[in-house]
């Protein structure tokens, strides 16, 4: 940027010039930066609805699936035993028997400060022997118990190791426990384990290390059982190797503690309908928060002024057809009839005079009530079909509010290409000023310069009397 220092040659403030000059100057920039801001502004507005418009495609996409409004709940009589209840189950009832917990095997062996060795001196060979009759043969690095319990977890058997302090032998020295624990529960993981050789264990000649003195099977490995049809000639009795029974019956799980063993409970599958309100509540909700939003930012607000004149102003989204087409495809894919031939209406969904949509849940539950499947039904279609409408509005790359944003945002990197091109043309158009005004300034100076002189010089001549001869 030029220099100037006012005033030296001609007194002229040479800066203030200069800046009301580029005020006029940098006119077309401000324009430019104004039309920039309203692009950002539409865009912020813009993005907003893509939001709102891709949560409202995720949430009644959900709704929309098969089955999807099908909520069940499962309570159970006892305080013990619990249930659960998916799409897939059937309203009903069955009583079950607890007969025994799923358990699973814990042995430790007797306290030892270090590992046997075998007749080579080398660290004996573990073997353990899984509930098929497979055998898995560990050899340890050494003696040392810390590789013991590395070499059994390292060997993918059936069961995991963990050296446990177990206090000190008469010369004080540490004495530790191997607690042997079955990889998985329930009858599945019991195990059976030798220090010895897998060969020796087919001989017979390897040691059960739970044969020996201060050894001991803490938890023996056993299913969860539970009795059907109880005393009867249909009783029937289900195993698990958890504590929960997974579809017990179609959908539904119960899950048992130890305090229920010997306990008769009922459980009982029922509709959810407080469940299947809050989804036609939620879906309305959403669909509403879109169409608010965008009938917001389209309105046509009308203002007077102080001096009483009327005038009217338009949103960001005014006259927007696209959005228009969005909110048209939203509304129309809620009070259009379903399948079946049912309105939205008798459901308790309807659109009001302001474009927005109410729910009755009072109605909605009675037609659950007197027709349950039917209206499960319409609710899913009624909420794939806004799925699929919010999923074309909002859609990555492909929805109408993206490509929308995209060809914003074409628009306002242009106006920023512009307006920095501007940045330098009124940098440079500032150059030139300063240097016009500085050598006006220089000129004048000069001028004035010469004029002092002549005016000394003139004042500097002889003077006549008048009344000289």
């Amino acid at each position: 940027m030029a220099v100037s220092v006012n005033g030296l040659g001609s007194g002229l403030d040479i800066t203030s010039i200069v800046n009301s000059l580029m005020a006029v100057e940098a006119l077309p920039q401000q324009q430019l930066k104004s039309t920039q801001s309203q692009q950002e502004q539409l865009m912020g507005v813009l993005r907003g609805l893509n939001t709102k418009a891709a949560a409202l495609a995720t949430l009644a996409t959900k709704t929309g699936k098969p089955n999807a409004a099908n909520l069940l709940t499962a309570t159970s009589s006892a305080q013990n035993v619990t249930a659960t209840a998916t799409g897939a189950a059937s309203p009903g009832a069955i009583d079950v028997l607890v007969s025994q917990v799923a358990r699973t095997q814990l042995a430790v062996t007797a306290p030892m400060s270090a590992w046997p060795a075998d007749g080579a001196g080398s660290a004996a060979r573990l073997t353990f022997v899984d509930s098929t009759g497979a055998t898995t043969e560990v050899a340890p690095k050494s003696t040392s118990l810390d590789d013991v319990v590395s070499a059994v977890n390292a060997s993918g058997g059936p069961v995991r190791a963990l050296k446990v302090s177990a206090g000190t032998d008469g010369s004080g020295t540490p004495l530790y426990r191997l607690q042997l624990t079955a990889a998985q529960g329930g009858a599945k993981g019991a195990f059976t384990a030798y220090e010895g050789s897998a060969a020796e264990v087919t001989a017979g000649t390897a040691t059960d290390l739970m044969s020996r003195a201060g050894s001991a099977v803490v938890s023996t490995a056993q299913d969860a059982k539970v009795t059907l049809y109880a005393g009867t000639a249909a009783e029937q009795v289900v195993s698990s190797s958890t504590n929960t029974f997974t579809d017990l019956l179609p959908g539904v799980s119960v899950t048992t503690t130890p305090a229920a063993v010997g306990t008769s409970a009922t459980i009982t599958v029922a509709s959810d309908a407080a469940g299947i309100s809050k989804q036609a509540n939620d879906l309305v909700t959403a669909v509403n928060d879109l169409l608010g939003t965008i009938a917001a930012n389209s309105s046509v607000r009308t203002t007077t002024s102080s001096s009483g004149t009327s005038g009217a102003s338009g949103g960001a989204l005014t006259g927007n057809s696209t959005m228009r087409s969005v909110a048209a495809s939203i509304t129309d894919a809620v009070y259009r009839p379903t399948a079946n031939g049912r309105s939205p209406s008798e459901l308790g969904i309807a659109i009001q005079r302001d474009g927005t949509i109410a729910f009755d849940q009072a109605k909605f539950s009675a037609a659950l009530a007197a027709d349950g499947a039917g209206t499960r039904a319409a609710l899913e279609e009624i909420s794939s079909r806004v799925g699929a409408a919010a999923t074309s509005a909002s859609a990555p790359a492909s929805g109408s509010i993206s490509q929308l944003i995209a060809g914003r945002q074409s628009i306002v990197n242009d106006l920023s290409s512009r307006v920095a091109g501007w940045d330098q043309r009124l940098a440079d158009r500032r150059t030139a000023l300063f240097k016009m005004y500085n050598a006006m300034d220089t000129a004048l100076g000069t001028l004035k310069s010469q004029q002092t002189w002549l005016t000394s010089q003139i004042a500097g001549l002889p003077t006549t009397s008048s009344n000289s001869k």
